[in-house]
């Protein structure tokens, strides 16, 4: 009792010791370690966990000792008591990382006994302990023991002849644990020893030896893959001679071996990979102990599977003695690494590995078939389509493609399932399922024409009560998948079959069924039944015995919040979606609803159900609960719980919408008056929501809106002179004035609003400058545009008073930047005298000494223009031409026409425009040419198949400002959004491409910047050319030293790269392939120019930092296999000094060069094996030594992690 009432103590986190008390608690727990009553004794050991980390570091040494002194006693007893006391001890030391030298102190004083308790051969028992405490310490702190690993490495060794098996297995996982921490020297040694021992094929060896060496082989394979890249062209060809040797262990070792090859090397196994999987092919089919009927009688027996008994299972043929399973097993696993490591070889995997798999299924042991599915899973995750906007508007799949060939493959799945589907084993169903789940994301529509079979296997796992409930969860969670990826045409003649199973599973006492089976009643009702299009199914037949269902769950009050919640929202849907066949239940329904809404915790999913309903076509009649339901809604607006603010204010607009006139209006202005505080910039969202539905109640209820619109607009305008307003918050406070003004009568008078709304821009005294932010004077003017627009007949009168108000020489300019932004809007409704003065105007604007008005008049002159393009247009070219001082300006005026107008009316002007923007392509100013790229490409648009192609001739013999200039205008093509242009744009990608030659730099820059906007935004347009890409990308990373010069500057020299700016495009480029094009990579070509950036300019390493920590999530297999290298330059960042004397700027880009540079090595760290690695391991405790470095550190790790914490924008 005393022991354990210690053991509670210890747990406390609130004890401390003495130096006295631990002593003696210390002494009293080793003496209860030798009591002659067990139970003490194991009471004892499991105190010892809890106290290492009470006491001070030399009374865990005292207890070390003990222990390892009682490790060599004669009782037996008392040894196994002292293994498991150190391992308890070890597992609770603290961790290297965390900058406690106990754990290594402590490895340090009893590695030494451990290895001289390996070496007796006398005592097994002695060993296989000690064997297994050094494969703990060696798996948790291997790297900081690098002073013994010699010693060890030694010891270990001949281990692997013992006479014991149990021997050899723990030393085999020792080394394992070793060859991942030991240096380089003692990986080769111990590579090379292996190989040594390996005999060839035919020379005479004990089956024993052979299977040791090889198992250490996987092992090493497995814990330390990466360093084994370099002996794999002597080890596979020797393995897989071995796996000819009619000995099944020894075969599964080979196979394993090879998986863990696979999986850490795929690289360097690629030359291997025709043999290994034609071993993993003859060894998944073997299984000598059965004789399968060939392929056509087995097919004919499985088409005629009603009749074959249920009761007869191929497990009859099973035998104890056979280990032939297992060579399957690893086989398939194999298989599974060879998909996962190299997806460009998928068409090869879909032609030779895909079949046999199919046929595999039908493997008698459980075991294999799970991991014959599995394969073919992971077949099927690498075949799905990669992700991108033009997947949507591409042509169908070709003939050759993946998707293709798996298509073909669809009814030989189903065939080799239809049996499975009904079989008696739980776990072959579930592995179907997830087989089957997979093939529909992978290629939805697929399995329509197969609906009977798999109708029929979804029944049987439905209708099963003997076994466990997971298996009907996976059942009801597949078709639930197949509810979102097949036609609703598909289940049309099966509803009356698996409808009823659905609907007892709704009713199943267990909560996660019948949640489940909600969650499918839900699916199946918005399927079947869309809102969006006709009904092709009655719904007559099922709808009652569906609203029964879910209402029994609805009015159940002692139920799993889960199962409320989805009763709820399958209600929600099921009113939304078929409520006008409700009939009696649909009021019963609408009440339960706002009951729900009374009670705090099923209050939010009931809001959700509402909105549903009032958004419903359907129009139903919702007068029953609407004067009860509104004032509760009214309620939850006062609430902090933000979803249920959203929430409530989408539903209150629903009906708005819906109800209109129909809502109470006592109730509508309780709702009204929440309205103010919400309207706010602390949360945009909410803010939005609350003028949408504030819009929407002025064109419903304008009367209501007398008492709120005061304060309301108060907030609105406060609203709008944030410059962080989004565009969804001023659509909506654009409708909504609108709505103030559209009402007959109106809410509002225009003047008034106009009045308010620009008077924080009239009312500033002086001219003081701009005063507010730029946006807001954008948002103001849409809003004025807004205004103008419902009301066309102020429009002329709004229009004239601006081009005063811009005339005027005593307007400040903030009045003439709104006037002429407003005047953009506006402009194109004012008729054609005001636009002949406006004309003018604008143009002496173009003069102005302040550049906001100059810009502001450049837009407006543009925006009118666009609405007059006959008047205008003309004009604008003749001034570009006659004026080039302004030329800037009125070049950018013609941007915004040509974005602004109708595609059809600039086609009389394209050949004009064209002439003029090629004249303006050579012009010095970078800006310039920038902005004529950017006319350029608008005017491309107008008529792409007659103005693309011209790119080709100028590109071909234009001088190098004009082949940037069309390269830069091509890039403005790419939009995020798919758009007519892609398919043609995609024929000539490959042409632009082939600038990345050009000899200019500024063209191969332009170039670049194309290519990231493509990777960024469509990259589809450029994945299937990047085999011809990569190579001219990678060549633009390199540092040319003929691009770099010495400039002198007075008694300086300073050095100049005109290189850098392309090598910068460049590995921006990289960094945006990661995000999109990875599958298509090779990562080790990748990784190589990674590293050469990591030792670049300051802006290049930054970029490669970043990669580096991208990488080490997305592929850690190898940045692990070449850490070593990669640490020595982050290292190099972490540790260099700024030359005392230099500029503060200096010191700020190197504090955040090294802040980058800590990010990477923060996600190295987080790549599992990574701390095995000496060098890392190294690095780590120079950090941890270093002060500054390590609060850099440790206040990284408190931050955001480090892969997703630096996503960066670079298109």
């Amino acid at each position: 009792m005393a022991t354990s009432d210690l053991m509670s103590e210890l747990q406390k986190d609130s004890i401390q010791l003495d130096e006295d008390s631990e002593r003696k608690v210390v002494k009293m727990l080793l003496r209860l370690l030798e009591d002659k009553n067990g139970e003490v004794q194991n009471l004892a050991v499991k105190c010892l966990g809890p106290l290492v980390g009470k006491v001070k570091e030399y009374q865990v040494e005292t207890i070390v000792d003990a222990l390892c002194a009682n490790m060599r006693s004669d009782k037996e007893q008392l040894r196994d008591i002292a293994g498991i006391g150190l391992k308890t001890v070890l597992s609770e030391l603290p961790p290297a990382a965390t900058g406690s030298g106990l754990a290594i102190n402590v490895c340090r004083k009893i590695t030494g006994q451990l290895t001289s308790a390996i070496a007796q051969q006398e005592d097994v028992a002695l060993q296989l302990e000690a064997l297994d405490i050094l494969s703990d310490m060696l798996s948790r702190l291997g790297a900081p023991l690098g002073i013994f690993h010699a010693s060890l490495l030694h010891c270990l060794l001949p281990q692997l002849s013992s006479s014991r098996l149990a021997v050899r297995k723990r030393a085999v996982g020792a080394l394992g644990h070793l060859a991942a921490a030991c240096s380089t020297d003692l990986f080769v040694e111990l590579a090379d020893h292996l190989l040594d021992r390996l005999p060839g094929p035919l020379a005479p060896a004990s089956p024993a030896a052979i299977r040791t060496l090889i198992q250490c082989l996987g092992s090493v394979g497995r814990q330390a893959g990466h360093r084994l890249g370099a002996h794999l062209d002597r080890l596979v060809p020797l393995v897989a001679e071995f796996c000819n040797l009619d000995d099944d262990e020894l075969r599964e070792s080979c196979l394993q071996a090879f998986e863990a090859f696979l999986r850490r090397c795929p690289k360097e196994m690629n030359p291997h990979i025709p043999r290994v999987s034609s071993l993993c092919l003859q060894f998944m089919r073997h299984d000598p102990n059965y004789n399968h009927d060939s392929d056509e009688d087995e097919e004919q027996m499985e088409t005629d599977d009603s009749e074959l008994s249920e009761t007869e299972s191929e497990d009859e043929y099973s035998d104890d003695d056979d280990m032939s399973w297992k060579v399957r097993r690893a086989a398939a696993k194999c298989l599974t690494a060879l998909i996962a490591s190299r997806p460009d070889l998928l068409p090869d995997f879909h032609c030779s590995l895909a079949p046999v798999l199919i046929r595999r299924f039908r493997d008698r042991e459980e075991n294999v078939k799970a991991d014959i599915f599995g394969a073919y899973i992971m077949l099927l995750r690498q075949t799905r389509p990669p992700k991108g906007w033009l997947e949507a508007v591409e042509e169908p799949t070709q003939t050759g493609s993946n998707r293709h060939m798996l298509r073909s493959q669809v009814p030989l799945v189903i065939k080799a399932l239809q049996r499975q589907l009904k079989d008696r084993s739980v776990r072959a169903r579930q592995g179907c399922f997830s087989l089957l789940s997979e093939l529909a994301t992978a290629l939805p529509g697929s399995l329509a024409e197969h609906m009977p079979v798999l109708v029929s296997g979804i029944v049987f796992s439905l209708a099963d009560r003997s076994s466990s409930s997971t298996i009907r969860m996976d059942a009801l969670a597949f078709l639930q998948g197949l509810l979102g990826t097949e036609p609703a045409e598909a289940f049309h003649p099966h509803l009356p079959t698996f409808l009823p199973p659905v609907l007892t599973c709704v009713a199943d006492p267990f909560y996660k069924i019948a949640a489940e089976a909600l969650l499918v009643l839900q699916e199946l009702v918005r399927t079947l039944w869309p809102l969006d299009r006709p009904r092709m199914l009655d719904p007559e037949p099922y709808v009652g015995e569906m609203s029964t269902a879910i209402l029994a769950r609805l009015r159940a009050t002692d139920l799993d919040q889960e199962v409320k919640e989805r009763a709820i929202s399958c209600m929600g849907h099921l009113v939304g979606h078929l409520g006008d066949r409700l009939g009696d239940d649909l009021d019963p329904t609408l009440l339960l609803f706002l009951e729900r809404l009374r009670n705090e915790i099923t209050r939010l999913p009931a809001v959700k159900a509402l909105m549903l309903v009032a958004k419903s076509p359907l129009q139903l009649d919702l007068q029953p609960i609407l004067a009860e339901a509104l004032p509760i809604l009214a309620s939850f607006l006062r609430k902090n719980q933000r979803a249920l603010r959203l929430a409530t204010l989408a539903a209150l607009d629903a009906l708005a919408q819906s109800q209109g006139l129909s809502l109470p209006q006592p109730a509508v202005r309780a709702v009204l008056a929440e309205l103010p505080p919400l309207v706010s910039e602390s949360d945009m969202h909410v803010a939005q929501l609350a003028v949408d539905f504030l819009a929407t109640v002025t064109q419903a209820q304008p009367a209501s809106l007398a008492e709120v619109s005061g304060p309301v607009l108060t907030e609105l305008l406060k609203l709008l002179r944030s410059p962080l307003l989004p565009a969804g918050v001023l659509a909506a406070t654009e409708g909504f004035l609108q709505a103030l003004v559209g009402t007959r009568p109106p809410c509002m008078d225009y003047n008034e609003l106009i009045g308010l709304l620009t008077a924080p821009v009239y009312d500033q005294t002086g001219d003081a400058g701009m005063g507010l932010h730029k946006q807001v004077f954008h948002s103001l003017a849409r809003c004025v545009a807004a205004l103008s627009a419902a009301c066309p007949q102020e429009a002329a009168r709004t229009a004239g008073r601006l081009v005063c108000d811009a005339k005027s020489p005593h307007s400040s300019t903030g009045v003439k930047v709104l006037a002429f932004l407003s005047l953009a809007e506006v402009g194109q409704m004012a008729g054609p005298g005001p636009q002949r003065e406006l004309k003018t105007v604008l143009l002496d604007a173009l003069g102005s000494p302040s550049e906001d008005v100059r810009s502001a008049a450049s837009f407006a002159l543009g925006r009118v223009g666009a609405g007059n393009l006959p008047d205008f247009l003309p004009f604008l070219l003749a001034q570009i031409a006659a004026e080039p001082r302004r030329q800037y300006l009125l070049l950018q005026a013609l941007r915004e026409a040509l974005g602004a107008a109708q595609p059809d009316s600039l086609k009389p002007y394209a050949e004009a425009v064209w002439a003029l923007l090629f004249q303006r392509c050579e012009d010095a100013e970078e800006g310039t040419r920038s902005v004529v790229a950017e006319c350029i490409g608008k005017l491309v648009l107008v008529n792409p198949p007659f103005l693309l192609p011209r790119f080709r001739k100028q590109l071909a013999t234009g001088q190098p400002h004009t082949r940037s200039t069309v390269i830069t205008a091509v890039k403005f093509l790419i939009s995020d959004q798919p758009h007519p242009i892609d398919a043609l744009l995609k024929s000539y990608v490959g042409e632009f491409m082939e600038s990345l030659r050009d000899p200019d730099l500024n063209v191969r820059r332009a170039t670049l910047a194309f290519l990231n906007s493509a990777v960024h935004n469509k990259p589809s347009l450029v994945r299937d050319l990047l085999d011809h890409i990569l190579p001219l990308l990678y060549q633009e990373t390199k540092v040319r030293r003929d691009l770099i010069r010495e400039v002198e500057m007075g008694p300086f020299k300073h050095t100049v790269d005109d290189g850098l700016d392309v090598r910068k495009a460049a590995f921006e480029c990289m960094y945006s392939l990661l995000e999109s094009c990875l599958g298509q990579l090779d990562v080790c070509e990748f990784l190589n120019h990674v590293e050469d950036g990591l030792k670049d300019h300051y802006d290049i390493r930054m970029l490669t930092f970043i990669m580096l920590a991208r990488l080490a999530t997305l592929c850690p297999a190898p940045v692990l296999q070449r850490v070593d290298r990669l640490i020595e330059p982050l290292r190099a960042t972490c540790t260099a000094k700024v030359k005392a004397g230099s500029v503060k700027q200096e010191f700020e880009k190197q504090d955040e060069l090294k802040r980058s540079a800590m990010r990477a090595v923060a996600a190295l760290l987080t790549i599992p094996e990574v701390g095995k690695s000496p060098i890392m391991a190294d690095f780590s405790t120079q950090i941890r030594s270093n002060p500054e470095l390590a609060t850099l550190f440790e206040s990284i790790q408190d931050s955001a992690p480090a892969p997703s914490a630096d996503s960066m924008e670079l298109s």
